[in-house]
């Protein structure tokens, strides 16, 4: 698993901190929680939650990348060690150490929070949680041979008609085929 945070600024000039933990192989989001105030207690609570999304989905990652990140407190490593899981620190000032969780920031600002003006934390989860969606189970990604990380791919007929989901207000779209009648 990788770990890294990052900023949203809000229409009222406040910054609100993201957390979130990516499986490395498959490049899926598990877990992201936003808070103003990234302390300790919070951080242990994020570590706990994201374990027992982990136990639900019965994955038992071994280790987890992160940054030397203050907001990454001995708790946070007590909690996740008391799991099995190893706390690998990247080195200092080198991003492209924990290059797919850089990555996914950078296709989050980019493809959804660079368009959208956040009013507060709860309305940044809702956006958050859509996003997250899309990119989990409808986003081909060129690394998983177009496929997204959670979902599957669909090998549909060159014929039928398109569907288009919108989401986001209409700022992500999500195309695919519906399947002929007379081949169901």
């Amino acid at each position: 698993m990788a770990a890294d945070y990052f900023t949203v600024d809000i229409w009222s000039l406040k910054r609100l901190d993201v957390l979130f933990f990516m499986h490395l192989r498959t490049r899926r989001i598990l877990w992201f929680a936003v808070t103003e105030n990234p302390n300790q207690d919070w951080v242990g609570q994020q570590a706990r939650n994201l374990t027992w999304e982990l136990q639900e989905q019965g994955r038992h990652p071994t280790f987890l990348i992160c940054d030397n990140d203050k907001k990454f407190p001995f708790a946070f490593e007590h909690v996740l060690a008391g799991e099995g899981v190893r706390v690998i620190r990247t080195p200092l000032q080198a991003p492209k150490a924990n290059a797919h969780a850089e990555r996914w920031v950078g296709s989050a600002r980019r493809e959804c929070l660079d368009w959208i003006i956040i009013r507060g934390r709860r309305h940044l989860e809702r956006v958050l949680e859509d996003y997250v969606d899309h990119y989990n189970n409808g986003r081909p990604h060129r690394g998983l041979r177009l496929r997204p990380p959670a979902g599957q791919l669909h090998l549909l007929g060159a014929t039928g008609a398109i569907r288009c989901r919108s989401r986001l207000g209409g700022l992500i779209r999500e195309y695919s085929r519906v399947p002929n009648s007379a081949a169901a």
